[in-house]
């Protein structure tokens, strides 16, 4: 819409993101998840996903050590695994930092989304049935939820959007 192009919108994007960590720690905000890059965030020109994943490597390295001192809890969820291992080294590092922190839980939705959390899970459940470590009738809602991405959350309370769509994009 300002006719520039898209990696500036992510960039500016960034800058809220900050805002929006710093605020929600003042406030006490116990968890703070930012939908970063969704599952079908690959399907984007190639050009845009790499610019997006050194744009989301270079404000975590930058970002982090303030975020260690303010006491902030570094999470990932979705499947970190498909990531360029250049941010999977920079993730893992972030979280291992801030293991025992004791603020804000931040939590980075990374190449999430719904639908494949609950594939994920599904198929890990499939597993331990078919290897004898779980039987069917012990899947529950319960034990379905300590499967998928998000064990050891709360449910969100409330969810912005802030490009002003009204979608979910799959969370």
């Amino acid at each position: 819409a300002k006719r520039l192009p898209r990696l500036a919108g992510h960039a500016a994007g960034a800058e809220a993101v900050r805002e929006t960590i710093k605020a929600a720690s003042e406030l006490n905000v116990r968890f703070l998840t930012l939908y970063t890059f969704s599952a079908e965030n690959w399907k984007r020109p190639p050009e845009e996903v790499q610019s997006l994943m050194y744009l989301i490597d270079e404000k975590l390295r930058v970002e982090l050590s303030e975020l260690h001192q303010r006491g902030v809890r570094f999470r990932v969820i979705g499947n970190l695994k498909e990531m360029p291992d250049f941010l999977q080294k920079s993730f893992h590092e972030a979280m291992e930092l801030t293991a025992n922190n004791q603020g804000l839980n931040l939590v980075v939705a990374l190449n999430y989304g719904a639908r494949t959390e609950i594939k994920d899970a599904a198929r890990q459940i499939a597993e331990e049935v078919r290897q004898g470590k779980l039987k069917p009738d012990e899947v529950t809602e319960e034990t379905f939820a300590n499967y998928l991405y998000t064990a050891g959350l709360p449910e969100p309370e409330l969810l912005i959007r802030t490009s002003g769509e009204l979608r979910l994009s799959n969370f």
